[in-house]
């Protein structure tokens, strides 16, 4: 049987509009992407979603479906200035802390999420939380190895009192009163440009610091990028890497050259 132009045209368009019509009638039909958290496997809390999985994708809103955390709270937890919590991405804190001495991140909105429910995680890594956020912390039950981990690793960001309220003081008085070991523009530049892998980080940093081509592949699995500018985050991006597993394993190597 020969079907001519018109009629395969109409038994395409009716199989494929038919479809689609089926599908979304059982459900199925999915114009976006759905993010759902994998859960723990074992133990005390299988079945239930896992903080170490949220990704820099994630919104406010899909930490609040997964974890039911309210975006409110991640918003005071982290200091975010929105009309529209829910919609936040996860990874746009990056730019928000861009000048944070640590890198404040999806990790670090992984770490308050699974200290805020009080489930399992790794802490054999550094991962920092904005003072907020850690004040917030600490009114949840937080056992000894928590509290311990959260003291260190919390960011105090420091901020300048408005013009308006600077009382102006004479330079005599500054003089006397400043203290001794008040750190200066210099010394607060030379710690934020330590040897820590951050967002930031380029391949050159880490040629920079002392680690060579084999040892950066042998942790990113693959070759390195032909342009050493290159951010190691964006590579991993790229690549379809996870950038907080990545980076941890070649600060570990940094710390090891010190």
């Amino acid at each position: 049987m020969r079907l001519n132009s018109k009629v395969l045209a109409v038994l395409v368009t009716t199989i494929m509009f038919g479809g689609i019509f089926l599908t979304s009638a059982l459900g199925l039909w999915q114009t976006e992407s759905t993010k759902e958290a994998a859960v723990y496997t074992t133990g005390e809390f299988a079945g239930q979603a896992n903080p170490a999985d949220i990704r820099g994708s994630y919104t406010f809103g899909d930490v609040e479906k997964n974890f039911n955390i309210s975006s409110a709270v991640l918003v005071e937890a982290f200091g975010v200035e929105t009309d529209d919590a829910p919609a936040f991405q996860v990874k746009s804190l990056e730019e928000i802390y861009a000048d944070s001495p640590q890198e404040i991140g999806t990790a670090s909105v992984r770490l308050f999420v699974a200290f805020y429910l009080g489930v399992p995680f790794d802490l054999s890594s550094d991962i920092y939380i904005p003072e907020a956020g850690a004040n917030l912390l600490k009114e949840r039950s937080l056992n000894a190895e928590q509290l311990a981990y959260l003291e260190a690793h919390t960011v105090v960001m420091s901020s300048t009192p408005p013009a308006e309220n600077i009382v102006p003081t004479e330079p005599a008085a500054a003089a006397e009163t400043a203290p001794e070991n008040t750190p200066t523009a210099e010394v607060t530049h030379e710690e934020s440009t330590a040897e820590i892998v951050k967002g930031k980080t380029t391949f050159a940093d880490l040629l920079a610091w002392g680690l060579t081509d084999m040892t950066i592949e042998s942790i990113i699995g693959t070759k390195m990028p032909a342009a050493p500018g290159m951010t190691v985050k964006d590579f991993c991006t790229q690549n379809s890497l996870d950038f907080e597993t990545i980076k941890p394993a070649l600060q570990i190597e940094i710390d090891k050259l010190k």
